[in-house]
């Protein structure tokens, strides 16, 4: 009668030992069902399902046998044999159904505790750890290298309530000091294609209506206005054309002189570069001006711009910008009209933001990250990075920094 066995094998890591597994397993007569092999620090594991003609303690013997007869006993690799019941290839069935969730931990260096907390914050939603991998490189967590430490796992459960693991994921991040991501794994999570992102306070550290109105001695005006906006006293078209108009007279040769002594992002160059060499598209699309974001795009290498159109009239600022206004809703539009000419899903879109200007956007990508956002963004969009610079962008697509150094 065919029985089905799982075999576990594990010693010291030595070259040929998968051969002499192989070899074992078609003397014993065995058909292989599935395989899984891991190999860190010296040491290996393999897991194997097979399909056998005897029990699980004739096998092993079998088995041991003609693993001795090749020298792996002698080099240390052990070897378990359980048999498999009916009920238990159900469950291992029916769980490779359950809906996968991904949890990325991001900080400068990641604190003692954070594995205590990330399980005990898994247990709580009936979440089981599958698989935990470091994607940040360097010698150790403790020692990370420049780019911060990461650790990525891949948890599985059922009928989780999403928004409150997040809510409970942001609050463990800040009593920790880290960044805590939880992303719903699939196909297209793994096959992204177009990337966005706001301009000011992401792209670049400033903003830039705010240096212009300190060139021209207004800054105190447009600050007022601003604040008026974030009470709710003004929509932001509203608060943008009165801003826009206090800038009325400006020399348009102020505006090199910002372009060139913009304060670039921490991380955006280093992440600007993996994108380009994994085939990405990227775009800005920002409510700041076309003028800025051109020069970005040049230093940069960005596909494409889409942002506020200055009128410049006999070398002065007019207080204007031509329609239409790039708002919240405008952002979001750019963002699926270039999914829709490229041919890709929604899922495939990943957006970058800082400001509730951006929250639309965000929330219309496959994957929306508020980066070093107020409070009230990082609560409302579904993933935020405060902790690293933008390059951590690349550890949310699941990127290992030793496969982007081979780039």
């Amino acid at each position: 009668m065919t029985q089905r066995l799982l075999i576990r094998a594990g010693g010291p890591d030595h070259p040929g030992q998968l051969a002499a597994l192989g070899a074992a397993l078609t003397a014993c007569q065995a058909r292989l069902v599935d395989i899984h092999q891991h190999s860190a620090l010296g040491h290996v594991a393999f897991e194997m399902l097979v399909n056998a003609e005897v029990g699980a303690d004739a096998f092993k013997s079998q088995l041991n046998g003609h693993l001795a007869a090749q020298d792996m006993v002698k080099q240390g690799l052990a070897v378990e044999v359980e048999a498999v019941t009916a009920d238990t290839w159900q469950i291992l069935g029916t769980q490779a159904n359950i809906p996968r969730l991904i949890l990325t931990l991001l900080a400068p260096r990641l604190p003692s505790g954070i594995l205590a907390d990330v399980g005990e914050l898994a247990a709580t939603h009936g979440l089981s750890v599958e698989r935990i991998a470091r994607l940040s490189g360097g010698d150790s967590l403790e020692n990370p290298p420049p780019n911060g430490a990461c650790v990525e796992f891949i948890l599985r459960g059922e009928a989780v309530e999403l928004p409150r693991l997040r809510e409970q994921a942001l609050a463990l991040g800040a009593r920790q000091g880290v960044d805590v991501a939880i992303q719903e794994d699939s196909l297209w999570r793994r096959h992204p294609r177009l990337i966005c992102f706001d301009m000011d306070s992401t792209l670049i550290q400033a903003e830039v209506i705010d240096e212009l109105a300190r060139r021209h001695g207004v800054y105190d005006e447009v600050a007022a206005v601003t604040e008026r906006s974030m009470r709710g006293e003004l929509d932001f078209k509203q608060s943008f054309r009165e801003r826009m108009a206090k800038l009325e007279g400006l020399d348009e040769s102020v505006l090199r002189e910002i372009a060139e002594t913009l304060p670039l992002m921490d991380g955006v160059e280093r992440l600007m570069a993996h994108l380009k060499r994994l085939g990405y598209r990227t775009a800005i699309i920002s409510g700041g001006f076309t003028y800025f974001a051109r020069y970005l795009q040049e230093r940069l290498g960005f596909d494409e711009i889409h942002a506020n159109e200055l009128v410049i009239h006999a070398g002065k600022i007019t207080g204007e910008v031509r329609e239409p206004i790039i708002d919240a809703e405008r952002k979001a539009w750019w963002l699926g009209e270039i999914a829709r000419r490229e041919g890709w899903d929604m899922a495939q879109t990943i957006a970058v933001g800082d400001g509730a200007n951006d929250l639309k956007m965000l929330e219309s990508a496959g994957l929306g990250i508020a980066f070093r956002a107020k409070p009230l963004v990082r609560q409302q969009a579904r993933q935020s990075i405060s902790t690293l610079g933008l390059d951590a962008v690349l550890y949310l697509l699941g990127y290992h920094e030793d496969e982007l150094d081979r780039l």
